[in-house]
């Protein structure tokens, strides 16, 4: 009976998907399936739960040849990504990294990403340091929409 318990417990163990790093809260860090030899895409959700502003200053994840910490937005009709310094998350702030928006591009991806799998990531904050993190890859269409808001602590 406990056996069987505990196996019912397994999957919202394993739907388990924030982080801390010192006062920022790392809501469902998450990706699109994608093939290797190309540039995907990482997306999450920051909340400072602290008094002071903190950065996302970088990013680093074997899976890929680089990592950039990316905006995109429309510029005269065409959807345009630079890469960005940083990303400030002010006090009591939430900021997304979401398709269309700010993102983490992993550019070179040395291995496909592949529905179901969860890829290590390491985010580099200029106060709280790093904290590694894993991205849930998700379906190549996801846009991001209900399936991420099974957040949890972990």
């Amino acid at each position: 009976m406990l056996a069987a318990l505990g196996a019912l417990s397994l999957p919202a163990a394993a739907m388990a998907h924030s982080y801390k790093a010192g006062e920022i809260d790392i809501g469902h860090p998450w990706s699109r399936a994608a093939p290797a030899g190309v540039t995907g895409a990482g997306y999450l959700t920051l909340t400072n739960k602290g008094s002071t502003a903190d950065r996302l200053v970088g990013a680093r994840a074997e899976i890929a040849r680089a990592v950039e910490i990316h905006s995109s937005g429309m510029e005269g009709g065409v959807m345009r990504m630079r890469p960005v310094e940083a990303i400030e998350v002010a006090p009591g702030a939430e900021v997304q990294l979401a398709p269309g928006g700010l993102h983490i591009m992993l550019i070179g991806l040395k291995q496909p990403l592949v529905k179901g799998a969860r890829v290590p990531l390491t985010l580099v904050f200029e106060k709280a340091g790093e904290v590694a993190v894993e991205l849930a890859v998700e379906a190549a269409g996801a846009r991001g929409g209900d399936e991420h808001q099974h957040q949890h602590g972990g």
